[in-house]
């Protein structure tokens, strides 16, 4: 499946922070001593943390995230949401040796478009398209958006059986335990059906994509901190490649703007002007 170009396309998080239960320790001792108690908690009580770890998550109102994607399409991708009501993010990534931008204001998304693909829209930066539109439905956006919210991350990890504790270790400075499990396509894609609501022909496109690169099981993993909030999150597909997710800056303050209007072209007046083009050509 073109997993990591969707994901370029679009890609979001859902979640506002809450304090570790109790009062903060007043030494470097008592600091020490309740981060431990609370990564022994996470290890020994493992579903008990992963609903609490859901909850909290939820909650998350700003974040920043990098995902990093390798197999047969490579990226690496800068992300910044504002997760409250509308939900916004930019992306920024670097996709074929150029750098493009990404900006989703509430059911709208902006796309950036190459200096040299300008000129046949009046020299206007940004592509907009409606994501209730029928043609955006049918590519599936929606359900993208959903593939790297770490509420569906720890989501996955509840509902799929035989999630081990690998351990504890270190993500960026932070120590965060480290869960895993792996399940079958056909588990892992009906799950994903259920989060997501995919259709049957995305479900069937992403299984025919499996099967071409021979994957057959997929491994989730997942690095919760002391707050209960993923630090990372990576998905293994095989032959398919990895994609990583690292979460950072929670409920920090993110700005993310409309583009002015006069810079932007809209891509449902773009395709009704290629259909009168190819229905006058038709009739010549």
């Amino acid at each position: 499946m073109s997993r990591w170009k969707n994901i370029a396309v679009l890609a979001a998080a859902t979640a506002s922070a809450v304090a570790v239960t109790g009062c903060g320790p007043s030494t470097a001792s008592q600091e020490s001593a309740q981060q431990s108690s609370v990564l022994e908690l996470l290890a020994s009580d493992l579903q008990g943390s992963l609903q609490e770890a859901a909850d909290r998550t939820s909650k998350i109102e700003t974040l920043r995230a990098t995902l990093v994607a390798s197999g047969p399409e490579d990226f690496e991708m800068q992300m910044a949401m504002d997760l409250r009501d509308p939900l916004s993010y930019e992306a920024v990534m670097e996709v074929g040796g150029e750098v493009t931008t990404i900006r989703l204001i509430d059911s709208v998304m902006y796309m950036e478009r190459p200096e040299a693909e300008r000129a046949s829209s009046d020299g206007k930066r940004w592509m907009k398209m409606d994501l209730t539109s029928a043609f955006a439905s049918g590519m599936g956006l929606d359900a993208q958006v959903q593939e790297t919210d770490p509420v569906q991350q720890v989501e996955t990890l509840l509902e799929l059986e035989g999630v081990t504790v690998v351990g504890e270790e270190t993500v960026d400075g932070v120590p965060t335990v480290h869960y895993s499990v792996t399940a079958t396509t056909e588990e892992h894609l009906a799950l994903l059906k259920e989060q997501t609501e995919l259709d049957s022909g995305d479900l069937g496109n992403a299984a025919g994509q499996a099967a071409k690169y021979g994957v057959t099981e997929i491994k989730t993993e997942l690095w919760i901190d002391e707050q209960y909030w993923p630090r990372r999150a990576r998905v293994t597909m095989g032959e398919m490649g990895v994609m990583t997710i690292d979460y950072t800056d929670y409920n920090e303050p993110v700005t993310i703007e409309t583009p002015p209007a006069a810079e932007t072209t809209d891509f449902a007046e773009l395709l009704g002007d290629l259909g009168e083009e190819l229905g006058s050509t038709a009739t010549t």
